[in-house]
């Protein structure tokens, strides 16, 4: 159909030269990998293509080749001719301030979307936003080369959790399948993103794997990063999902509390679940926000006695949970 959204963003790509990319605060690995892959997609089309983030880039996604095409700042005002905002829900989403007389597209997979841009492609079945942005190549008739492959290939498998998340689908194995033809390399990915840890970090996992807790029914876990913690080894950032993944294998566990410490009494509180446990119904409840198994919220008080008062409630909570799930995508917080 030619006016379908993908078809009137390659129209519009076409149109355009000056092109400038953005996604999210705080972005991950599926939004930096595509912006990448989708800005040599465009050069590969003669389009002039920067990438403008809000936020700095995390570990271990500043490892990434090519990353150093990603500027982080604001996006001038009227220096392009097309600004293409990835998973963002909004324009706010994106921390950009000078968009607002840009023609903007909006490329999305999460069912919360503001459609508020002059082209809306939001497609809730894709398990990465990357998967769409192959789509628009095919489309555009790109000859992917193994760069653009790898990065839309890393993209997938750091949204999919590798393959472990609920939102992989055939779809995802059939795009890598294409990907991993056009020459991404699975070993390399697979290395950057999981493989990729010093030797504090390994020690972090030791301090935080050993405050571990279990509920009297073994169905929620907590764990907890206390500042100190991160500071006797001298950790100003680090990935932590790996560490909630160990917490969350424990058999008959539905759910991991992640205590991080912010400073004194307050807590982030990250929550990842399994099965139909609905980590977004209990943040919500906690006025955080996030997804059905990956969420958040923020909390002050003593440790001591959060770890025991809020459990107890999360246990609560899932039992009056709704029965049927759907995914918000409520992207408020970091978590």
């Amino acid at each position: 159909m030619k006016n379908d959204p993908a078809s009137l963003i390659c129209q519009k790509i076409l149109e355009s030269q000056r092109i400038v990319v953005t996604s999210h605060l705080r972005p991950d690995g599926d939004s930096i990998c595509t912006s990448l892959a989708l800005a040599f997609m465009g050069e590969f089309l003669g389009k002039e293509v920067e990438i403008i983030n809000k936020d700095k880039i995390p570990f271990p996604l500043n490892n990434v080749p090519d990353v150093e095409k990603i500027k982080i700042g604001q996006i001038p005002a009227q220096r392009f001719d097309l600004a293409i905002l990835l998973e963002c829900a909004n324009v706010s989403r994106s921390g950009q301030e000078n968009l607002d007389n840009y023609f903007k597209i909006n490329i999305d997979h999460h069912h919360s979307n503001d459609y508020y841009a002059d082209i809306n492609w939001v497609d809730p079945e894709a398990s990465a936003v990357a998967e769409m942005i192959y789509a628009l190549g095919e489309k555009l008739n790109i000859q992917f080369t193994p760069q653009m492959a790898n990065h839309l290939y890393c993209a997938i498998v750091s949204d999919t959790g590798s393959f472990q998340f609920s939102n992989t689908s055939s779809r995802s194995f059939n795009v890598c399948h294409k990907l991993l033809d056009h020459g991404a390399s699975s070993i390399q990915i697979a290395e950057l993103l999981f493989n990729n840890n010093s030797p504090e970090k390994i020690k972090l996992l030791g301090h935080v794997l050993s405050t571990l807790q279990m509920n009297q029914k073994g169905n929620i876990a907590t764990i907890t990063m206390f500042k100190k913690s991160m500071d006797s080894l001298q950790l100003k950032e680090v990935d932590t999902e790996d560490i909630t993944t160990l917490a969350r294998s424990i058999k008959g566990v539905q759910m991991v509390l992640f205590f991080k410490e912010i400073e004194k009494n307050t807590f982030r509180v990250s929550l990842r679940s399994k099965g139909k446990a609905n980590a977004a119904y209990v943040s919500e409840s906690f006025g955080g926000g996030g997804h059905i198994h990956a969420a958040g919220f923020t909390v002050t008080g003593e440790h001591k006695k959060l770890l025991k008062e809020i459990p107890e409630k999360v246990a609560q909570l899932l039992k009056k949970q709704p029965k049927k799930i759907q995914d918000k995508h409520k992207d408020t917080i970091p978590y």
